[in-house]
């Protein structure tokens, strides 16, 4: 029951409040001053509800991407970790060590760079790059130095260019959001319409029993900010506010890569 109202305070906010509150004084200085129309309902769904949901539907497709390349780059870290601990003889415990720690430092900096502001993002990019050199150096000298052939390393070395591509991907969903000019257009006319059609709910109050001519107005315009807030939530992904975004979860990641099965015990 937390959960839900938490969720649902998510989406009925201070602008809900504000944005009604104009809208009922609106129709009640319309009702009052007999002044009254009616508007088309089509421009509510031409102006807003159709940008908006396009909005939505292209923020959630974003998203949906960023979960992809984040897996990938899990699977490809896993690999790289197996390979450490694996695929050589006898391999030194500090090198299978050495390379949970520079999984983690890159783990821990790649969560870093992604829920912390764009204007930080040169600084933290730079140290998950300085972490991808950690791992090429890994396989130059701590795998083909103790034996491992060059076919496999340079298995590998594809290991790490795939999840630079995959890296490099999730950036640009984090740099670049859905079209700018089409959310401000729609967050504007959300804020205007609930305000100008006040002659149209003082028009619809003649068919109404007293009180109710407020309710059109309230739902309204929580339903076109509420729209707009899941929109807000969905556009970043990464900043850990809305209930639909990407948890990375660094510690859970290190502790079930260090897990072996039974028959390796």
């Amino acid at each position: 029951m937390i959960n839900q109202i938490r969720r649902f305070l998510l989406i009925i906010n201070f602008q809900t409040m504000i944005i009604s509150g104009l809208a009922v004084a609106s129709t009640a200085i319309c009702i009052h001053y007999k002044y009254e129309a009616d508007f088309p309902l089509t421009l509510v769904a031409t102006s807003i509800v159709f940008p908006i949901v396009f909005s939505i539907g292209g923020a959630y497709k974003r998203r949906e991407v960023a979960l992809k390349h984040y897996a990938e780059i899990k699977g490809y870290l896993r690999a790289m970790y197996f390979v450490a601990r694996d695929w050589l003889e006898n391999p030194k415990p500090a090198n299978v060590d050495k390379m949970r720690d520079i999984i983690y430092n890159f783990f821990a900096n790649f969560r870093i760079m992604f829920t912390n502001p764009k204007s930080e993002l040169i600084v933290n990019e730079e140290k998950v790059y300085d972490n991808f050199s950690d791992f090429s150096l890994y396989i130059k000298e701590e795998l083909r130095g103790e034996g491992l052939p060059s076919g496999e390393c340079s298995r590998i070395n594809q290991y790490l260019q795939k999840m630079m591509v995959s890296f490099e991907s999730i950036k640009h969903i984090y740099q670049y959001r859905t079209p700018r000019t089409l959310r401000a257009f729609s967050s504007l006319f959300i804020k205007i319409l609930p305000i100008v059609y006040g002659p149209y709910f003082a028009f619809q109050a003649e068919k109404m029993s007293w009180g109710l001519e407020y309710v059109i107005p309230i739902l309204l315009t929580m339903i076109l900010v509420s729209l707009e807030n899941i929109q807000e939530h969905l556009e970043n992904p990464f900043d850990q506010v809305g209930e639909d975004d990407i948890n990375i979860n660094v510690e859970k990641f290190i502790e079930r890569l260090q897990h072996k099965s039974s028959d390796n015990i």
